[in-house]
């Protein structure tokens, strides 16, 4: 039995659940290694196993370090629900009442909880996601259309063994750079910058944002979110909430008068998923843990005009270690 397994089943333990279902692909991934392609249900119990449909059932086999059963209906699954069940919370109101029988559901976040927290092999991944990412930003001329940036960005990142890009690429340039989830045009670059992008390896996912400047006024806000970024990672540490990560970069931005500019949380953590727990905002007290990797991205943006966002990945050790090697000083 894996250590992540085991310490899974001893938490529904402690929290006195008799079993619990995972269907999020990622949790299945965190726990057996296999990444479902199609509907599969964990069930966490004394004896755990995974039930796959028949298209991911010879694959699951190999891969999964729990046993494999085929997915026939979920009627059947049904039956082995007794006493009290954990649920996810993304569990769909269908799902639920062709599970439902004489059981108390428990939603719960479990395993996202324990997700938190990477394996050195978690971290592994992570970090060559982020060479890889790296490297593919490094090779791109930002010449020709927003999309075309991208694409090149993108096909970089999948000769280099990226799975897939963890998220939709973001190219926003000139005031369209003032949209931090500006969504791809044909528009021909200028500047500013924001390059949002991220690769995928072994099913670990990397996030970063660098802005390309030019004139006096793009370096000013520059440095203002530079500076921020800069004094929320050195506020990143073990015992540390996240929301004091926060205040850190956004006490910055409001000294400098632009506090209604900053218009997102400062950070989250990434992993399997592109944003996962836990969240660097105002509104989340989570205490910062050694092998938490998180991201800072602090920004300004100035609708109508132009926009600027710096992001890099840190991971919690005594301190917070910037993962990023490529430079935040990007000029046309």
């Amino acid at each position: 039995m894996s250590k992540k397994l085991s310490g899974i089943l001893g938490k529904i333990q402690e929290k006195n659940m008799d079993s619990l279902i995972a269907l999020k692909p990622e949790n299945i991934h965190y726990i057996t290694g296999f990444n479902p392609s199609s509907f599969s249900l964990l069930l966490l119990k004394d004896e755990p196993v995974l039930f796959t449909s028949k298209l991911d059932i010879e694959a699951a086999s190999h891969i999964s370090t729990v046993p494999v059963e085929e997915l026939k209906s979920l009627k059947d699954i049904k039956e082995l629900l007794k006493g009290k069940v954990g649920i996810e919370s993304s569990m769909t109101v269908k799902t639920y009442r062709k599970l439902s029988n004489n059981f108390k559901a428990d939603i719960t976040d479990l395993i996202e909880v324990s997700r938190m927290v990477k394996s050195l092999d978690e971290i592994q991944n992570i970090e060559k996601a982020l060479e890889i990412a790296e490297k593919s930003f490094e090779d791109v001329e930002f010449s020709g259309t927003e999309n075309e940036v991208a694409a090149k960005l993108e096909y970089n990142m999948m000769v280099r063994g990226s799975n897939k890009p963890s998220f939709e690429t973001i190219v926003a340039s000139g005031k369209r750079s003032s949209l931090p989830h500006a969504s791809l045009t044909t528009k021909e670059i200028e500047s500013p910058v924001v390059v949002d992008w991220g690769a995928v390896y072994n099913g670990y996912a990397s996030d970063t944002t660098r802005t390309i400047i030019e004139t006096e006024k793009q370096e000013e806000i520059f440095r203002i979110v530079l500076e921020a970024n800069k004094k929320a990672v050195s506020a990143i540490k073990p015992g540390v909430k996240t929301s004091d990560v926060d205040k850190a970069a956004r006490d910055v931005i409001e000294e400098y008068g632009y506090g209604d500019a900053y218009i997102h949380s400062t950070g989250h953590g990434v992993g399997l998923e592109i944003h996962e727990m836990p969240s660097l905002s105002q509104k989340d007290d989570t205490t910062l843990e050694k092998g938490m990797i998180v991201t800072v991205e602090p920004g300004i943006y100035l609708e109508g005009k132009f926009g600027v966002r710096v992001e890099d990945m840190v991971h919690v050790t005594n301190r917070g270690k910037v993962l990023n090697k490529l430079s935040h000083e990007l000029t046309f």
